[in-house]
């Protein structure tokens, strides 16, 4: 599916149309200035992130922060991540467009809607159900029709689904979660932040040997939380 997707994209309401081409130029500056000069280079990526209207994903309150270089508050404590985290992160999933990801933490839908253009099928767990539902209804309106969202204990994946090629966590656990290792397939790839106040983007590959682990860089994200009042 996933660059099928455009054309449902340009099919969007017209109100909608008109508020992304309003955002067209920043987000083209975004891109360029922001995740391809730090060296994210794969065609599909920067596409993604060119076209998907972060704006839109965002309170109109704090739209007009929508492309600059740093993570947005998005209420319930929670945050839309840095531009270029988005594209590093999507770019170590290493997507061809037949893939089943699994994302834990959904917040706005905006990571989900990324990986939706570059994979065949998102499923997506967000905590928090107010969070889950907003996200949801967002992202079917927008036209991504590849994404599965639920709310739910992202410790504890989606096992029904199981297993997938790629899993992606946007929220910091204080280590890799096993049972998330456990749902990836043999060849899989897993992208986590792993830590508490100090925090390593992780790339972890399961082989049939065990796991590889690359540390990627220092990171800084909200915890991972298995209860919605957790703060």
């Amino acid at each position: 599916m996933g660059f099928a997707l455009a054309a449902q994209v340009a099919a969007m309401a017209q109100p909608a149309n008109k508020a992304a081409d309003e955002f067209s130029g920043p987000r083209r500056q975004m891109v360029e200035e922001q995740i391809r000069a730090r060296g994210v280079d794969q065609a599909g990526v920067l596409s993604a992130m060119e076209e998907v209207p972060r704006h839109l994903f965002m309170p109109e309150s704090v739209r007009d922060r929508a492309y600059f270089d740093g993570p947005q508050r998005i209420g319930s404590g929670q945050t839309i991540s840095q531009p270029y985290v988005v594209a590093l992160m999507t770019q170590l999933l290493d997507l061809d467009g037949d893939e089943k990801v699994l994302e834990i933490g959904t917040g706005s839908g905006y990571q989900a809607a990324i990986l939706a253009r570059l994979a065949k099928e998102v499923y997506t767990i967000e905590i928090r159900e107010s969070l889950a539902a907003e996200a949801e209804a967002r992202l079917k309106r927008l036209g991504y029709d590849n994404v599965q969202v639920r709310a739910g204990d992202g410790y504890q994946g989606w096992p029904e689904e199981a297993p997938f090629d790629c899993i992606v966590v946007t929220a910091a656990p204080p280590e890799v979660p096993e049972e998330l290792y456990n749902q990836l397939k043999v060849g899989g790839k897993m992208v986590v932040p792993v830590g508490m106040y100090f925090q390593d983007l992780l790339e972890i590959t399961k082989t049939k040997k065990g796991r590889k682990t690359k540390r990627v860089s220092p990171v800084r994200f909200v915890p991972m939380v298995s209860d919605p009042g957790d703060p």
